[in-house]
């Protein structure tokens, strides 16, 4: 290996771990500890991210958090577009560190109660669109919109943060077949999809026996539904006591 490709080397492994630091800030975390001073690693679901904030804290926590993680992923491309302005596959693994770092913290480094030692985080749905939007902006666009519906009309959280990697990979090939970005870039999507995947193995499970919790409009007919229940069994109790 020559002084080039070494120096080369270093500097891409310098970047990738950068980015998964940067990846790996908790936002969430953050978040809830300002606003209601409890560890978010211990309520519902215990991971950091958007989703488990917005339980933990409310609206705007969550949307703050949201955000900041999207940044974080895009953040990660541009600085992969500074460092290696010619190399479409850094461009392509930086944010794939940065989501790394998001699901699984060095910042959040703790034992769980049987001793062993975990790395928290979330589960790389809003830095994986950050990623996206870093490698074309206008993915932004498309995705969120796209996420949003995937999340009110299929009705599971987990569903649209396995959505967002697909979909990416999916743009990513089509943006690359009519020849708008590099045909590397379909990696992001798919490496990513792997990750969130892993990340989502308990919520996959859970949707395969049917207990995954339910949001958007199939929580709003299940709720509207137990309403009316209620309300019949009320009166038909108050028609037999007459």
């Amino acid at each position: 290996m020559d002084t080039g490709t070494f120096g080369m080397a270093v500097r891409a492994l310098w970047l990738l771990a950068l980015c998964y630091l940067l990846g790996a800030i908790p936002f969430g975390y953050l978040m809830v500890k300002a606003r209601t001073g409890r560890d978010v690693r211990f309520i519902e679901s215990g991971r950091t991210g958007a989703t488990n904030t917005f339980r933990a804290a409310g609206f705007g926590p969550g949307l703050v958090t949201a955000i900041l993680d999207v940044l974080k992923g895009a953040s990660a491309v541009w600085l992969a577009k500074i460092v290696f302005p010619d190399v479409p596959l850094m461009h392509a693994l930086a944010p794939v560190a940065a989501i790394l770092g998001h699901n699984y913290s060095l910042y959040t480094l703790d034992r769980t109660p049987e001793g062993k030692l975990r790395l928290w985080g979330g589960a790389g749905g809003a830095p994986c669109v950050g990623g996206a939007m870093g490698l074309w902006w206008p993915s932004l666009f498309i995705l969120v919109p796209l996420g949003a519906a995937i999340w009110f009309f299929v009705g599971y959280a987990s569903v649209a943060t396995l959505s967002m990697s697909l979909l990416a990979a999916l743009l990513m090939a089509l943006l690359a077949w009519m020849g708008n970005v590099p045909w590397v870039y379909v990696v992001y999507g798919l490496l990513s999809e792997l990750i969130i995947l892993w990340a989502l193995r308990p919520n996959i499970r859970r949707l395969m026996n049917g207990t995954e919790r339910v949001v958007g409009l199939r929580a709003w007919l299940r709720k509207r539904a137990q309403r009316q229940a209620r309300q019949h069994q009320m009166s038909s109790s108050g028609s037999s006591s007459l």
